[in-house]
């Protein structure tokens, strides 16, 4: 949380600046140990000490994070210590929210904390993966070894991503100018017609009545339809934030044709290359199972896994637990099986990832290459049925006259 603070040090002089902490208390804490004396201090956005703030998602920069693994790892291997490290990059970090998180880890690895604990005091910061990677590293004593695996990692999943959402985004331009169109046609061009139409008192077709009708029904309920769509989408994101429910929605997404095949892949790529990434710095399998079933966007996905990690914690083979849920696609299972096998999991499990990355990009062009020519002959007959609708009296003009 981002704070205002005005200063005082004892020689008299006058700091103002915004710090960042997770409390107001402790800001305070930490500038009587250092001998500053708060002459104010509120809420950034505050107005007459009253905050207006509206709620703010705390999150640090992706590329700013990668950027300073990347460094650290770099002076480890060159054989600096720990903390100067740390005291040296947290000076040439420019987001105030990291900047403060790496003040305090710097702090507490100086006192002789580990720096997993340090990063793992900042939870919801930082994800279950990387703090778990850093303990690895620590045990292992390879920590520069660790983090630029864990780099790797973090770059090869947000390209998939990237790659998934950029597919997407022409399907969505088409889909909003249809809508957009559409809108246009009927709340502005078709309420034109019905009064050029209307004035000549004649019989219209079937379809130009249905269109002004529509049109009419839409103009005169507007204001209640908004009202509807917003309280329709309120109840099912409430539905959604109850316990349990995202992980049903996550479920039936893996049910949808083409879709579900790409979202069920893509969360067996996230796991294998989470397993592969902790098991690789040293962690036991059922703790890496734990925090992988963590890291796991497809909420049923990770639910499943988690029932894995337990079958495992008993005692069962990670394959023969996978097999037993039927959740993960059956080539990543046998992998596993082979990884297992031969003590090379960790290799076989890099493997089925870089396979559905392959597999997931070859289907998201499979499936643009055949929706944008659907789309597109969509819009043309939805586009094309309502303007010959309306023009349709206009083709019967002189038997409308005649009436």
């Amino acid at each position: 949380m981002e704070f205002r603070c005005r200063l005082a040090s004892a020689n008299g002089e006058i700091v103002e600046g915004v710090y960042v902490a997770e409390s107001e208390s402790r800001l305070r804490h930490e500038f009587e140990e250092k001998g500053l004396f708060v002459l104010s201090l509120q809420p950034k956005g505050a107005i007459g000490g009253l905050s207006v703030q509206l709620p703010q998602r705390r999150a640090v920069n992706t590329r700013e994070f990668l950027v300073f693994n990347q460094e650290l790892a770099t002076l480890l291997k060159a054989g600096m210590p720990l903390v100067q490290s740390l005291d040296l990059l947290r000076r040439r970090v420019d987001s105030p929210l990291f900047r403060g998180v790496l003040d305090d880890v710097y702090e507490k690895v100086r006192s002789g904390t580990a720096m997993s604990d340090a990063f793992a005091a900042h939870e919801g910061l930082f994800p279950r993966v990387y703090t778990a990677s850093l303990l690895a590293g620590e045990r292992s004593g390879n920590l520069d070894a660790v983090l630029r695996r864990y780099v790797e990692y973090t770059k090869i999943i947000a390209t998939v991503k990237r790659k998934t959402m950029s597919a997407l985004v022409y399907p969505a331009i088409l889909i909003t100018l249809a809508l957009v169109l559409v809108s246009i046609i009927v709340l502005k061009v078709v309420p034109a017609f019905s009064d050029f139409y209307t004035s000549f008192g004649a019989n219209l077709p079937l379809a130009t009545r249905v269109i002004m009708g529509v049109s009419e029904f839409l103009r005169a309920q507007f204001v209640l339809l908004i009202v509807i769509a917003g309280v329709t989408a309120a109840l099912v994101i409430g539905w959604i934030r109850q316990p349990g429910q995202k992980g049903r929605l996550h479920h039936l997404i893996l049910g949808i044709p083409m879709l579900g095949q790409v979202a069920r892949k893509f969360a067996t790529s996230q796991m294998s290359r989470t397993l592969a990434t902790l098991l690789g710095g040293g962690l036991p399998l059922v703790n890496a199972l734990d925090i992988a079933a963590h890291s796991i966007g497809n909420q049923y996905m990770a639910g499943q896994l988690q029932i894995v990690s337990t079958r495992v914690r008993e005692g069962e083979s990670f394959a023969a637990a996978l097999e037993a849920r039927h959740a993960f696609p059956e080539v990543a299972v046998k992998m596993a099986e082979v990884g297992e096998s031969t003590g090379a999991l960790q290799d076989m499990l890099n493997t089925v990832a870089d396979f559905y990355d392959e597999e997931i990009a070859t289907n998201m062009e499979r499936f643009v290459t055949l929706v944008e020519p659907v789309l597109l002959v969509v819009m043309g007959i939805v586009i094309a049925g309502l303007l010959l609708a309306l023009y349709m009296p206009l083709f019967q003009l002189s038997s409308v006259l005649g009436q």
